[in-house]
């Protein structure tokens, strides 16, 4: 993998990570000083997540400026992984058949912006 694609990842998996904190804490302030509950946000959760991976995927195509579906998957890729890995080393659990369905939409989704990125920079033809 060259290092510009490295550099691209690494942009995209930051945006993500920070959008997903920012986004915790607007949530669990809702959760706090509003009536709404749990599961009425559970929609608005996988929106925002199909949201960040999304910007996080196009970030990472920008900046990539070539192969936006790879460099989308794999961001989407390491972000799933890492949810998994704080999932089950911290709590020992495994995806459920809900979550990976999720996280098969967030991967998508990030390839999206992956293609987009690339292309709003004028990446080379084989992307």
């Amino acid at each position: 993998m060259r290092k510009q694609q490295f550099i691209a990842l690494t942009y995209g998996w930051t945006v993500i990570l920070g959008l997903i904190f920012i986004s915790s804490i607007v949530l669990a302030l809702l959760l706090k000083f509003t009536p709404l509950n749990e599961p009425t946000l559970s929609w608005v959760t996988l929106v925002i997540g199909l949201i960040t991976l999304f910007i996080g995927g196009i970030v990472a195509g920008t900046k990539g400026k070539h192969k936006g579906w790879l460099i989308g998957g794999i961001t989407g890729l390491g972000f799933t992984f890492f949810t998994f890995a704080v999932q089950y080393l911290g709590y020992q659990q495994t995806f459920s058949m809900e979550q990976s369905l999720n996280h098969l939409g967030f991967i998508l989704v990030a390839v999206v912006g992956g293609v987009i990125g690339v292309n709003a920079v004028g990446g080379n033809e084989n992307n």
